[in-house]
């Protein structure tokens, strides 16, 4: 769930001014970091029957949430391709959907194609919640000695508490870094106030290029950059977004044939470059002289000190250990293929 992502793929090479990037990744990786979230989209969804319908649209279980539980999900079309992932968030008089940014309005627009005699409301709540990362091995410890509670143990689960003596909700985060989480939703009128009071307790501000490089080893796509609407479910690490015990959703015939009868021609994949260029977005893959997939992200990693990147990568070829190139205006780049997310 890693979305407004901005990292410089112009230079050939390691980033030369990045050692407050590289401060920034050892920050969250050894201690913990601050991740600026307000540009994020809420979706609130209220009515009775809230749960059954994004039950019904959603890839995961959310009749099953409880007030204080949450969960990632997918919002799929009818062939099973990617449109949204989101986390949704159970209250107990409404869900809240947290989606990347910009993307609010078109997925409200999608899901209320579907709205009919549901008793439902759907509204963009954006902007009205102001919700920041903390992320790092010392987050839980930061937020259980700042809030005066302790973050759930479960993925997206969420309970009240204060900062800065203002009510917050706090939620354990998914793992988009590879470290311990945690999300603090705050009123965007004390968005000020609490990110100071964050700063304060030692969390250190953490900007996009060091974010890259976090979500990439931690093998978390981008929804725009590495997912899109061509995009397969079963093509990317998906069983933490999808229950098989639930009902229908929109799309589930495809990945249930997928996953009983079939397979997927490609998959997202890592990529350990062996050398120091990093890979532009867009850039082919190559096995010999075929073409066999296509760099989506890429970003130098400060304590791998080489680059890595998220492809598409054809089935034949994306067993890890697979040795194949990468194309760059300096000539190929070798590349092994990693599972995700990038074994430490």
């Amino acid at each position: 769930m890693s979305d407004s992502l901005a990292i410089d793929h112009a230079s050939p090479t390691a980033p030369a001014g990045g050692v407050d990037a590289a401060a920034e990744y050892a920050a969250v990786r050894d201690d913990v970091g601050l991740l600026d979230r307000t540009d994020w989209g809420v979706l609130e969804v209220t009515g009775r029957d809230r749960a059954a319908f994004l039950h019904a649209m959603f890839t995961n279980d959310i009749k099953g949430l409880a007030p204080g539980q949450g969960c990632a999900a997918a919002f799929l079309n009818a062939h099973g391709k990617v449109q949204a992932l989101v986390a949704v968030w159970a209250l107990e008089d409404r869900l809240l959907v947290v989606t990347p940014p910009g993307r609010a309005g078109a997925l409200l627009e999608g899901l209320d194609r579907y709205l009919f005699a549901e008793k439902a409301a759907l509204r963009d709540a954006t902007g009205e919640l102001a919700l920041f990362l903390l992320a790092g091995p010392r987050a839980p410890a930061l937020v259980a000695r700042l809030a005066g509670v302790a973050l759930p143990e479960a993925p997206w689960a969420h309970v009240a508490g204060s900062v800065a003596g203002v009510e917050v909700r706090l939620v354990r985060g998914g793992g988009e870094t590879g470290e311990p989480e945690g999300w603090v939703a705050a009123p965007a009128t004390a968005a000020a106030a609490v990110r100071a009071a964050l700063v304060e307790a030692g969390a250190r501000p953490v900007g996009p290029e060091a974010f890259e490089a976090l979500r990439i080893e931690a093998g978390t796509p981008v929804l725009g950059r590495d997912v899109d609407d061509t995009v397969l479910l079963p093509e990317i690490p998906f069983l933490h977004l999808v229950s098989y015990t639930k009902g229908c959703y929109l799309g589930q015939e495809v990945v249930v044939r997928i996953r009983d009868r079939g397979h997927v021609n490609r998959h997202l994949r890592g990529l350990v470059i062996e050398a120091e260029a990093v890979p532009a977005p867009g850039a082919a893959v190559r096995a010999g002289d075929a073409d066999v997939g296509r760099v989506t992200s890429a970003a130098w990693c400060p304590r791998r000190a080489r680059p890595l990147a998220l492809a598409y990568v054809r089935r034949q070829h994306a067993e890890p250990g697979t040795r194949l190139a990468v194309r760059a205006a300096g000539g190929d780049l070798p590349a092994v293929v990693s599972a995700l997310p990038f074994p430490r």
